[in-house]
């Protein structure tokens, strides 16, 4: 029956149509265009604009909407030239049902989203067709050319930064974990030995060399401020070089090049490894004398010159303590992230400066401090394992995305393992290097320390078998790379669980990646979109890295929630995108940038998606899509809320 209704409505219509034709004959006036149209462009973020459509429709008229059966309003682009469309059309206001059919009257609004392609002014130029009707007759199609104009981009860069529908991304708080951790390491920077024998010398130069105790506390501040300055422009000036030599894309690739690629991260283990063996007593790092000693003498001046290099005396002096610490505190936090370096390395110093100007302001307070002696070489032994530990997170960073097969998982726990069972024991007295005391008896601060590393190291053996050791998630390779789980055999039954899903001679097969958790899902998008068609699924979209620490941690402590898991395998189909991994790809997956970039390994491919395609430059973050490409929320970072995530993944199975 509806169909019989449709075809009659179809006959009135092209009945009227004809009636129409008659009327004009007979003198029936019409105006000059039943539907009256102004173009736009709206911005909707950096790179996205949306170009929208208002349509005036004429006093006794109504117009069809973009999915009319009948005759659709619709709008065909001109060859795009720095710009890419974003979607499909959109109606943007309400229509009316019109004898069982959506029409428009008065006024008719739809939307078309671009993503811009160039930093260039450009124009987007077309057509709108459409087609009015009254109540007894309707006009001939009608058309419409049109040109809109987009002017040039506020910066070089290209920052794309919009999906395939624009949705826009979930804005990610900081990573207050990080700023902690910088925090403390600035206080602990102060135990070391290189720093706090001069933290009485340098309160003594102030007291002495000022006329005032008023003056002596603001030369005492000023040179907190410089020892912050010292740590915090330098870093600046880098990151502010590289943003204004090539925006954001620049940046994100030098840091994404410092954390993932294998030169630097060698370099970072190299140099760890002789930072250990200094602090054990093997040798003494020290900078130039000459540097250090101009530095000096230039101290002895007078006002805020002095105090400033005084502040770079105690910067060069404390450089062999304090620099693996540093080289800690910027890798970690280089992952994409424009504001994370200057922020942490600003806690960093902060911290590191704190003591500095509160004994300054009250000298009294030297009194309590425990003298220099041999507590301070065990406070340097006990850096030198943790620089150890440390250390071979870089090289398990580089064995990871260069796919080396050095370090699987349970080498790296074995490793870890013995290096804090011989720290342990060194806090025991058990072990003692060149500069340390004999321990005549054990005080109850380092049996307590030894409790505690001998605990974590208990903690750590059941990994040995396949624990999931959440706490460490984010140090850890991922445990697709263990030779033997209990329950699961070998490597190949956690890796066949990973691949369950990928086709044969795939692309994703061809990479030889995995998946955590016994997940099976797809290494490249356009396969796992292609996946989600044939299953009527959405798109779980993983924005990873083999050397992030935060993606491992989500999915330790997150994509572990049973509740969390379960939707993962049973409703979508998973993609995970490594930004970093340093395969080769053949010729024919190569990718050109819109700067005629060539774009040849699999993570700088990812990379280059993500910025484009999702706006994003770290990892984490995740994605939902529907199978034709659209985005279905806003995009997820990192964020240890179960709650929060199974709503997320809630939320694009709604849509």
């Amino acid at each position: 029956m509806s169909n019989l209704m449709k075809y009659i409505r179809y006959i009135l219509l092209l009945a009227a149509f004809a009636a129409s034709t008659v009327l004009y004959g007979q003198g029936f006036v019409m105006p000059e265009n039943t539907v009256s149209w102004k173009v736009s462009a709206e911005p909707v973020n950096d790179s996205t604009y949306k170009v929208v459509f208002t349509g005036k429709i004429a006093d006794g008229w109504h117009t069809y909407g973009i999915g009319s059966d009948l005759y659709p309003t619709s709008v065909e682009f001109g060859e795009p030239s720095g710009f890419r469309l974003s979607g499909g059309l959109k109606e943007l206001s309400a229509s009316t049902d019109y004898d069982g059919t959506k029409v428009f009257f008065n006024t008719i609004v739809i939307g078309q989203e671009i993503i811009r392609t160039t930093p260039e002014p450009f124009d987007v130029k077309g057509e709108l067709t459409w087609m009015s009707c009254t109540d007894t007759q309707c006009a001939s199609p009608e058309y419409k050319t049109f040109s809109v104009s987009i002017e040039a981009a506020q910066d070089s860069g290209i920052a794309i930064s919009a999906s395939d529908n624009s949705t826009p991304t979930e804005k990610k708080g900081f990573n207050w974990g990080l700023i902690i951790e910088a925090i403390l390491w600035g206080f602990a920077a102060l135990l070391t030995p290189c720093v706090f024998p001069m933290v009485p010398m340098t309160i003594s130069f102030f007291m002495k060399g000022s006329s005032t105790p008023a003056a002596g506390r603001f030369k005492a501040i000023m040179y907190g401020v410089f020892i912050v300055l010292l740590y915090t422009v330098p870093i600046s000036l880098i990151i502010l070089i590289t943003w204004l030599a090539g925006g954001d894309a620049v940046t994100a690739d030098i840091f994404n090049w410092l954390a993932t690629h294998w030169l630097p991260n060698i370099i970072f283990f190299i140099v760890f490894m002789i930072f250990a063996a200094s602090f054990f007593g093997a040798f003494e790092i020290v900078l130039p004398s000459s540097i250090v000693n101009k530095s000096d003498r230039k101290a002895d001046k007078g006002g805020l010159v002095g105090v400033f290099f005084m502040a770079l005396t105690l910067v060069l002096v404390s450089f062999s303590c304090t620099g693996p610490i540093v080289g800690t505190v910027l890798i970690k936090s280089t992952e994409g992230e424009f504001w994370s370096p200057m922020i942490t390395m600003l806690a960093f110093s902060i911290a590191f400066a704190l003591p500095f100007t509160i004994l300054a302001l009250f000298p009294s307070l030297l009194k309590n401090l425990p003298k220099s002696g041999g507590w301070l070489n065990s406070v340097k032994v006990v850096l030198g394992f943790i620089e150890v530990a440390l250390g071979f997170k870089f090289l398990s960073v580089a064995d990871q995305t260069y796919h080396w097969g050095l370090l699987d998982r349970e080498v790296y726990l074995a490793i870890w393992i013995v290096v804090f069972t011989l720290l342990g024991f060194y806090l025991l007295g058990k072990i003692r290097f060149a500069n340390d005391e004999k321990v005549e008896h054990l005080s109850v601060k380092r049996l307590a320390l030894a409790i505690a590393v001998f605990s974590f190291v208990v903690y750590m053996i059941p990994g040995m078998f396949g624990a999931p050791l959440k706490a460490l998630s984010g140090y850890l390779p991922p445990i697709t790379t263990q030779d033997f789980v209990i329950g699961q055999g070998g490597t190949s039954t956690v890796n066949a669980a990973a691949s369950t899903d990928v086709a044969q001679g795939s692309k994703s097969e061809k990479y030889g990646l995995h998946l955590p958790l016994g997940l099976s899902g797809y290494f490249d998008l356009e396969e796992g979109l292609a996946a989600a068609k044939e299953a009527g699924k959405p798109v779980f979209v993983d924005i990873t890295g083999h050397g992030c620490v935060n993606c491992r941690e989500m999915e330790s402590r997150v994509w572990s929630d049973p509740q969390v898991l379960e939707i993962l395998q049973n409703d979508y189909i998973i993609v995970a995108l490594y930004t970093d991994d340093k395969q080769k790809l053949d010729r024919s997956e190569w990718v050109t940038t819109e700067n005629g970039d060539v774009l040849k390994d699999l993570g700088r491919v990812n990379s280059y998606i993500a910025r484009t395609r999702f706006g994003v430059n770290a990892q984490p973050n995740y994605v939902l899509l529907s199978p034709d490409g659209e985005m279905l929320a806003p995009v997820r970072g990192y964020d240890l809320s179960i709650p929060g995530f199974v709503e997320f993944l809630e939320s694009g199975l709604k849509k």
